[in-house]
């Protein structure tokens, strides 16, 4: 059942994750039709940081553990189930200023009685000299993203951060690289005791204590990396050919400062024992509110706990309109499914995507429409997030351009003769030369942009 947007929203959840897809779970089974906006590339991917783990080993019902990505997709596709509305894109502005509360997003103005910000928190930089330079080319903020590429294969490699977070990232790199190089600023992990019982017994990964980064070296490419001691002085040069970040993150409250009362570190300030802010309607949810907790099962039991109050809320008001829902069990949910290989029996010259190293064969020399070249992997986050919309790009196209996923883990030689850097990397091709090239997540439009002005050309 398809409910047509009101011009007054119920309620708004303002990111996703495990806080943002919870809330919608809560409020559209509250029959509110809640709208989502997930973001998109401001403050961090949509489905939030487990969309950059790996293993989630520590979140009930999946006694084996689950990869981060899954996990959300579970997550949105159980609050898509129940009746949430998505506008997959960055929330521009929001104006508390007056009620309804109004935001804007994609170059419309959605008017809402109540909101929940869940819109969590980025990942950190040093801020140091050299950062930008080797940005892309040997440092990354996302080993999840980044590890399965041929340039961080059989390599040594660093990870920066004592956290659980650079933990996994050191212990998920030890499958691609030679040696990882764990470097801690303390004298002690503040990971878990699990985990870092894990680092400390595996023979692959060094932990070099009482460290911090002094600068880079390279030659185009990341070559090493200056430590010092905690005495300031310079302790030793490590040569690594990739550097991981996972030194914390910063909360996504941007959009709300002066609006809404935060804390000295910019977190969103909330009621005691409750999630309301300051501003009466609207409710904090996740690690956008939570310096301290900041975990997957802590973020959706805060987003259950702002949807129970914004209902609560919305009928005290007398402001809520419900919908009824028809049927009333919904159907069953849809989970993105893996591209398979194409092969020799199977290939269709004609089809929108298709998946490894035959189709991309055949497309490459015989296709003469645009041909979208997509470099992916299963653990890669980011690439959950942006292969809908590629695809979405390809559909409102109608056949006149094609795409072919590449994944890393089956498909490495294909990367490496490509010179892929990290995942998503998506190449442009026409009549096998090629136009464009886009590393990360980008916007719909501006890929489309793309193809559309070389169908142009070619008329």
């Amino acid at each position: 059942m398809v409910t047509p947007q009101p011009a007054i929203e119920n309620l708004v959840v303002v990111g996703s994750g495990p806080a943002g897809y919870t809330a919608a779970l809560y409020a559209a089974r509250a029959n509110l039709n809640p709208l989502l906006i997930t973001g998109y590339q401001d403050g961090g991917i949509a489905g939030g940081q487990l969309m950059t783990t790996t293993h989630v080993e520590n979140f009930p019902g999946f006694p084996d553990g689950i990869l981060g990505p899954d996990l959300m997709d579970r997550m949105k596709a159980q609050a898509v189930r129940w009746g949430t509305r998505l506008i997959e894109a960055d929330a521009e502005a929001i104006d508390l200023s007056q009620r309804p509360y109004r935001l804007q997003v994609e170059g419309q103005t959605i008017n809402s009685h109540s909101l929940i910000i869940a819109t969590g928190a980025s990942a950190n930089r040093l801020q140091i000299a050299g950062e930008d330079h080797f940005w892309n080319k040997g440092i990354s903020a996302c080993a999840i993203c980044d590890g399965a590429t041929p340039q961080f294969r059989n390599e040594q490699l660093a990870v920066l951060g004592g956290g659980d977070s650079a933990c996994e990232e050191a212990v998920y790199l030890t499958k691609y690289g030679s040696q990882v190089h764990l470097i801690v600023r303390r004298q002690e992990l503040r990971a878990s005791r699990a985990m870092a019982d894990r680092v400390l017994a595996n023979p692959q990964i060094t932990v070099h204590w009482n460290r911090q980064i002094a600068g880079f070296s390279g030659n185009g490419w990341l070559e090493g990396v200056q430590l010092l001691n905690g005495e300031g002085a310079v302790a030793e040069t490590l040569a690594v050919r990739g550097l991981f970040y996972a030194i914390g993150h910063t909360p996504n409250t941007r959009l709300l400062r002066g609006q809404l009362e935060l804390d000295g570190n910019g977190y969103l300030l909330t009621q005691p024992g409750s999630p309301a802010t300051s501003r009466e309607g609207v409710y904090a949810a996740g690690d956008v509110a939570d310096p301290h907790w900041r975990q997957a099962i802590t973020a959706a039991a805060s987003g259950c706990q702002a949807a129970l109050a914004a209902e609560r809320w919305l009928s005290e008001q007398n402001l809520a309109v419900t919908v009824e829902r028809q049927p009333v069990d919904p159907v069953a949910a849809e989970l993105p499914k893996e591209t398979a290989n194409t092969t020799e029996t199977d290939f269709d010259a004609e089809a929108l995507w298709q998946g490894g190293s035959y189709a991309l064969r055949k497309l490459y020399h015989d296709s003469s429409k645009p041909l979208l070249v997509v470099y992916t992997s299963p653990s890669c986050g980011p690439c959950h997030v942006f292969k809908p919309q590629l695809k979405r790009v390809l559909n409102e196209l109608e056949g006149a351009a094609q795409g072919v996923e590449i994944n890393l883990e089956t498909d490495p030689e294909i990367a490496t003769q490509a010179g892929v850097t990290g995942t998503p990397t998506v190449q442009l091709f026409l009549q096998k030369e090629l136009k464009q090239q886009w590393r990360g997540v980008q916007q719909r439009s501006t890929v489309k942009a793309a193809i559309e002005a070389l169908l142009t050309q070619a008329v």
